[in-house]
């Protein structure tokens, strides 16, 4: 019996080779993007599933609000750890490390009169102790997770790593080596751990032991007692004892913070501890984490709805066309059902044949997954592969979806076919007593959920593509064009002028039209604030401020303008203040000119500034105060000549690292275009464009796919109708206009659907914008007309043919 159904799906497939061609394509690419979905979210939700008891782990995050504020951190005081562990009781484990600070630069001293082995700029570094490993097992290769970090100036090193220093001797002959840091810190290897295979945020690979920070000298490095300094290097987990109310602990590190926080040295900062989920640590860009891929739920849900879409497009394509050619199919059905097969049989006959074309789509698809592991190579992380040897959860994962598609797209088709009437299937009156099916309303409705779907996307996209445009070309009040900041190494209280020769140097330079040094440019992604206090005799304004500075030409070199007073002079003792607009309103002033000479903070204001945003079009601006302060600004800001042949921004930059590496030898020359680094701001949303650019060329492709093998069959029906028409005088333009004036209708009524769907749906997105741009009505209509015309182009193909075709061909058998 099952070789019957499979032989009556193959004459089936091969007997209707168009149809079954777009049933295979709709399907092949539903189902492709359905398996780079699951690939993708496999790969993230299996992050960090290895540790024990992981519901009980926590990581205390800091939240400092700064003038309303959040700036959110992944770090805590350093004094924290060993605080928790003292006076917080539901804490079964604390486990806190540091991040390794300094220039990461490892020596392997050699027998003497060979040459040392060096590495400048290790990366994944850090200070831990023997709770590390308790909280991420490892496999110990050489030595134990008791002992190996109790010590100071010991180091457990990862297989990868151990294999880089110590090449060709064996784990057990490591322990003991001797490993330099930054030419001042000396360990010793106490501990060999193997490479963690499966996937996670913990991607050290040097752990060197938590007592050597006191103990060699660091603690201000690590700012050891330091409460009022928090920075994402320093990081505690806790995991909880069982039944220990989160709530509670949180309560408990809000009362060690504020019996030890003392105050903010003059900047007005509110700090709050909070416990993040360990399964959250993947997933939450506020606070990130130090592997290199960060999963983003909303995106990810966006893929699978995406993946969603396009399966239920292939699924719709199917059952339209099974259901359209049901009537070809009604005296087979009826002679079956005459000679005794049940409505059982039929169905599983039908469903036989849906499984024969998912199979064949399913094979199409692995063979089409490569090429859309490229086009969302935005979303992937790099070391995400499809590989079924590697992976074999992706056949079961193949199975499920096989059946799952069969069961969608073959069900309902199966069950309309089955029952047909065996006497009435014989007398050519399928339709009898059955006028709705007559007019389809199934197929009605599922050609204008196509179209909905692919309106939808096209709306969006058109949307998300005017809004990006808008923010990378607004105005942000300073010029961005042609502008690269180049970074010098920021040393702690030390003072160091090699960045003050560097600048003199960089303006000598041809193509060079003017250098600034300053902390940052006028928009960056962090930012920094201070409680600063207005009085003018009246009245007293305490305000959180944005702090930007400079030197003289930091203003004229970002062309940002000073409305009333003067630029900043570069003084070893005086400090003034330009304020910027908003600053300005939020003191009571309106005229600039007016606030010039009052004082902020005791110093005197000499200036406004108009205002320009100083981060992201997400936020509005915020007020400013400009000073020429030197001891942060550690940036070059330098103004490129215009181009005057091609390259010429290139061969300016290969002289200026030239200069750069004569005065920070052993540092890396960093630099970035500002216009740059301002596109960065708007990476997500162009991440969502890019999607749904994709989706909704795959959902119009699909969709008129589905409409064309309709288109097809319906002229077929209507062949006899059409040759009459031409007879009677009928023009072929009046039949195109007959056969697809139906079909147009569908597409006009997806669309009036989807205007509104659309609206609210990118009206609440674009609520993420302090700036943004209209939901302009021609949007609407150009994407109206433009699947019109797409659809339009489609019906074209059959319709015009049909038209076009020798009546005497189809009225010869009359």
């Amino acid at each position: 019996m099952l070789k019957t159904y499979i032989t009556i799906a193959y004459r089936n497939f091969t007997r209707n080779k168009i149809f079954s061609l777009i049933n295979v394509l709709g399907l092949s690419i539903g189902i492709s993007s359905a398996l780079v979905i699951f690939l993708i979210v496999h790969y993230d939700f299996t992050f960090d599933q290895f540790e024990k008891d992981s519901n009980r782990i926590y990581r205390v995050v800091s939240t400092m609000t700064f003038s309303g504020t959040p700036m959110h951190f992944a770090g805590v005081a350093s004094p924290l750890a060993e605080t928790v562990k003292k006076e917080v009781p539901g804490v079964e484990e604390t486990v806190g490390f540091h991040e390794f600070i300094g220039n990461g630069k490892v020596t392997i001293r050699k027998k003497d009169g060979e040459k040392p082995f060096q590495i400048n700029h290790q990366e994944d570094i850090i200070f831990a102790d023997q709770s590390y490993f308790r909280l991420i097992p490892y496999q110990w290769l050489a030595g134990s997770p008791e002992n190996s970090l109790t010590e100071p100036f010991k180091v457990v090193l990862t297989e990868a790593r151990a294999k880089v220093y110590f090449p060709s001797i064996p784990y057990s002959e490591m322990i003991g080596k001797q490993i330099v840091y930054d030419d001042s810190i000396v360990t010793t290897v106490s501990g060999i751990v193997k490479n963690q295979s499966a996937n996670t945020d913990f991607v050290f690979k040097e752990f060197i032991s938590q007592s050597t920070i006191p103990s060699s000298g660091l603690k201000n490095n690590y700012t050891w007692t330091d409460w009022d300094f928090v920075n994402d290097g320093t990081q505690l987990f806790l995991k909880l004892k069982p039944n220990t109310s989160v709530k509670i602990v949180e309560a408990q590190l809000e009362s060690i913070l504020k019996k030890n926080d003392k105050g903010s040295n003059g900047y007005s900062i509110t700090t709050v501890y909070k416990l993040q989920p360990f399964n959250d640590l993947h997933f939450n860009g506020d606070y990130g984490a130090y592997s290199d891929h960060i999963a983003n739920k909303p995106t990810m849900y966006g893929l699978l709805a995406v993946a969603s879409f396009l399966l239920v497009l292939g699924c719709i394509n199917f059952i339209n066309l099974t259901t359209a050619q049901a009537t070809q199919r009604a005296k087979e059905i009826g002679i079956r059902k005459t000679m005794g097969s049940s409505i059982r049989q039929l169905m599983i006959q039908f469903l036989t044949e849906t499984f024969f074309i998912t199979l064949i789509s399913m094979f199409l698809s692995i063979l089409i997954t490569p090429l859309l592991l490229k086009v969302f190579a935005d979303f992937i992380p790099k070391d995400l592969h499809f590989n079924f040897r590697q992976q074999p959860e992706l056949l079961g994962f193949l199975l499920i979806l096989i059946l799952l598609v069969t069961i969608l797209a073959g069900f309902y088709p199966a069950i309309v076919l089955s029952k047909f009437k065996p006497v009435l299937v014989l007398k050519n009156q399928v339709h009898s007593g059955t006028s709705n099916s007559r007019k389809a309303w199934l197929r009605k409705g599922l050609t204008i959920s196509q179209f909905l779907i692919a309106q939808f996307f096209c709306m969006a996209t058109l949307i998300t593509v005017k809004q990006i445009n808008y923010l990378l070309n607004k105005d942000m009040g300073f010029k961005k064009d042609a502008v690269i900041k180049v970074n010098t190494p920021f040393l702690r209280n030390k003072p160091d002028n090699r960045r003050f020769l560097l600048a003199e140097e960089i303006k000598q330079m041809p193509g060079i039209e003017m250098v600034s040094i300053g902390n940052d440019a006028p928009s960056a992604s962090g930012w920094s604030a201070r409680n600063m206090k207005f009085i003018d005799g009246k009245k007293e304004i305490q305000t959180d401020v944005r702090q930007k500075s400079g030197d003289t030409n930091y203003l004229r070199l970002y062309h940002i303008n000073i409305l009333a007073g003067r630029n900043v002079v570069l003084s070893d003792t005086t400090k003034e203040y330009l304020v910027n607009e908003t600053y300005l309103h939020i003191l009571g002033f309106h005229k600039p000119a007016d606030i010039l000479n009052k004082q902020v903070n005791g110093m005197p204001i000499i200036g406004v500034l108009a205002d320009f945003n100083q981060e992201s079009l997400h936020a509005p601006v915020k007020p400013l105060a400009f000073s020429s302060e030197m001891h942060n600004s550690f940036n070059i800001h330098v103004a490129l000549k215009p181009q005057q042949t091609t390259g010429s921004w290139k061969a300016s930059i290969s002289v200026i690292e030239k200069s750069f590496k004569k005065y920070f030898p052993e540092e890396d020359f960093d630099y970035v275009f500002v216009d740059e680094s301002i596109a960065k701001f708007y990476k997500s949303e162009q991440d969502i464009s890019h999607l749904l650019q994709w989706s909704t060329g795959l959902a119009i492709f699909i969709s008129c796919m589905g409409l064309l093998g309709l288109v097809m069959y319906t002229t077929n029906l209507r062949i006899k109708e059409i040759g009459i028409r031409k007879v009677l005088g009928a023009s072929v333009s009046h039949i195109v206009s007959i056969l697809s004036k139906d079909f147009l209708r569908l597409v006009l009524i997806a669309s009036l659907i989807a205007i509104p769907l659309t609206w609210w749906a990118m009206n609440k997105w674009l609520e993420n914008f302090a700036y943004k741009t209209p939901l302009s009505w021609w949007v609407f209509v150009l994407s109206t007309l433009f699947m019109m015309v797409i659809a339009l182009i489609t019906l074209s193909i059959q319709t015009i043919r049909a038209a076009s075709a020798n009546p005497v061909d189809s009225l010869r058998s009359e």
